[in-house]
Parts: structure tokens; C-alpha cells; sequence
């Protein structure tokens, strides 16, 4: 399961499939639906981002949630729920999801049968504090949606012609893309290739090392805040009190006059 970009695995699946789903298709981009849709409502900054969503990708499901905690290796295994994303509504027990066994591989006929019900949907977990700040800045969330279009027409782009995609995107509180996973079927593609198969395992295994490396920068400059953080507040603290002595004994020497 790929982070930021489709697997072949995923693309091929097992065997030809088909589905009966057919997603609406929407030429151009979010900035040129957008404008459209301010000729019809005087003022495409008053849209949401549950609107800038859904008028992108009319019918994708969109959910408020703090899924951007689910650990990155619990979201990567095959016998995650993610097909949970693609309803109206998600039990956030999902997001306390623990493995009870060794995990399938993809080839198993339960993770394929749960990635054929995703065919053709997507879907966005927006956290409920980020959700707040793109309320009160309009800028922001055409931002965020720029970054999330761009991420799934890119994504989308490096399947083979005929396939049916899927994908859910998990944002954290800053409107970036914490989680994503994306899906394919149908067509008359066959199984990757034994040179193919190791190609895959071979790239999953550097993304993962990528990740890894990206993770502990982040771990590491979210303490270097913190220690900045408190520093400054420590700083204040002493300010605050050698102004206050200050104070103090000029009130004494003018008491004393």
C-alpha cells in the first residue's frame, strides 16, 4: 500500500476485474469549477471546503475526524478498514483500529473483495480544527485543495488507461496530507510480472525508509518548537519578574522620600 502514489499492486489487483461503478467525470481544474461557480453564487471565497470537495468531485464522501493519528504503519496494512472512509458516516472506533494477527497479503481474497468495494469512490478526513481555521480563511482552503487535486490527479495520472480509481486523503491540523491511499480495478490487466513484483517490494521498501526519515524530522522540529517555546516563556518569566523588583523598589525609594 503506497503512500503518496498508486501501487502497481494495486493497480493490477488480481486478474481482470470490472465494477458497475462509474464515477462522474470533471474536466478542468478546482481554480476553473470554482470560477464557474462563482458566476452562479457572486463569490466563489464564500464556498467551503466541504463544497470545494465535493464540487470537484461530485459525489466523494467527506468526513471530520482527527485520523491524521493513526500511525503510519497501522494505515499501511492490507487489513486496515479503510473501505470505512468511503460511507456517509465512519464508527471512530477506526481510528483505535488495532491488527489482531499477522497481516494478509494483497492477494487475499478478503483485501481484494474490500478494495472492490472502493472502486470509483474517494473520500477526505478532514480534522475538526483545521475544518475551524479554513472557516475563518478562505485562502487557506483553496490552498489545501489545490494541495489535495494536485495530489490525486498525479496519482490518478499513473495508471494505466481504463482503470477505475479510488483513493481516501487524510489531512492533519495544518492541511497536509498525513495519510492517503489510492486503488485501481477493472480493465483486462493481467499480474505483475515476477521482475514487476520485486520492482514493487523494492519501492515500497525505500518509501518506507523515506517516510521513516521524514517522520523523525518531523518528531525533531516539533521539539526543537517546543524547547523554543518554553525558552521564550522562560525569558518572559524573568523579564517579568526583574520588572516587577524594578517597580517595587522605586515605589519603596519614593515612599521613603
Amino acid at each position: 500500500m503506497d503512500f503518496g502514489v498508486t501501487g502497481k499492486l494495486w493497480e493490477y489487483g488480481t486478474g481482470s476485474r470490472t465494477s458497475a461503478m462509474k464515477e462522474r467525470r470533471v474536466d478542468g481544474s478546482f481554480a476553473e469549477i470554482a470560477a464557474a461557480k462563482a458566476a452562479d453564487k457572486g463569490n466563489a471565497t464564500g464556498m467551503s471546503f466541504k463544497d470545494m470537495w465535493q464540487t470537484r468531485f461530485p459525489g466523494a464522501y467527506y468526513h471530520t475526524m482527527d485520523a491524521y493519528k493513526i500511525p503510519q504503519g497501522t494505515w499501511e496494512r492490507y487489513d486496515f478498514p479503510h473501505e470505512q472512509f468511503f460511507n456517509d458516516t465512519v464508527d471512530e472506533s477506526v481510528l483505535d483500529w488495532k491488527p489482531t494477527g499477522a497481516e494478509p497479503k494483497l492477494t487475499d481474497k478478503s483485501v481484494q473483495s474490500r478494495i472492490d468495494t472502493t472502486l470509483g469512490k474517494k473520500a477526505i478526513v478532514v480534522p475538526p480544527a483545521l475544518e475551524e481555521k479554513m472557516k475563518n480563511d478562505p485562502a487557506l482552503a483553496q490552498k489545501v485543495m489545490a494541495k489535495v487535486e494536485k495530489f490525486i490527479v498525479n496519482d490518478e495520472a499513473t495508471l494505466p488507461p481504463g482503470r477505475i480509481y479510488s483513493c481516501v486523503v487524510i489531512l492533519d491540523e495544518n492541511g497536509e496530507i498525513a495519510h492517503a491511499v489510492g486503488s485501481s480495478g477493472g480493465g483486462n490487466l493481467v499480474g505483475p510480472t515476477e521482475a514487476e513484483q520485486r520492482q514493487f517490494e523494492a519501492e515500497q521498501a525505500a518509501k518506507k525508509k523515506r517516510h521513516e526519515k521524514y517522520a523523525k524530522l518531523n518528531e525533531e522540529s516539533a521539539l526543537k518548537r517546543k524547547m523554543l517555546e518554553q525558552e521564550t516563556d522562560r525569558r518572559y518569566y524573568k523579564s517579568s519578574v526583574a520588572r516587577q523588583n524594578a517597580f517595587n523598589a522605586y515605589e519603596k525609594n519614593i515612599m521613603e522620600l
